[in-house]
């Protein structure tokens, strides 16, 4: 397995953790009668589980096993492949600090953290793309 895919697969494994933590927080909250503002964790919640998990180990993966690119490049730029790792996890830390703080502190304060989230996570999946696209081919 190469290493950008061991680096998905086990940032992967580490986001799903932390969702479902969140996400047994958040069931637990009203047995427990904690604060009714852990529901501001919810976004952070779906965003961990299914960018952070779910797209992550489908990138890892994906990267892995599609067919080879060519035989210089089997798996098109590796350069690429670690930018998609790196904007999509600096993406998903941003969404995951700046989405609660956007509701705690309404206005433009944590705004810039959503807005540079967002572009890191559409670099992210434009960039998976491109690298793999070439691959997905007729045999």
């Amino acid at each position: 397995m190469p290493t950008l895919s061991r680096w998905f697969i086990k940032i992967g494994m580490l986001y799903f953790v932390m969702g479902i933590s969140i996400g047994s927080v958040m069931l637990l909250q009203p047995t427990f009668d904690w604060s009714p503002r852990l529901q501001l964790l919810r976004p952070v919640y779906l965003h961990f589980l299914f960018i952070g998990w779910v797209t992550q180990l489908i990138m890892g993966v994906g990267y892995w096993m599609f067919p080879k690119y060519t035989k210089a490049k089997p798996r098109g730029s590796e350069k690429v492949g670690w930018t998609v790792l790196i904007l999509l996890n600096v993406g998903l830390i941003l969404r995951g600090i700046g989405e609660p703080m956007m509701i705690i502190e309404p206005g433009m304060t944590y705004g810039w953290m959503l807005a540079i989230a967002s572009m890191c996570l559409l670099f992210a999946g434009w960039g998976f793309i491109l690298n793999t696209w070439g691959r997905i081919k007729e045999r």
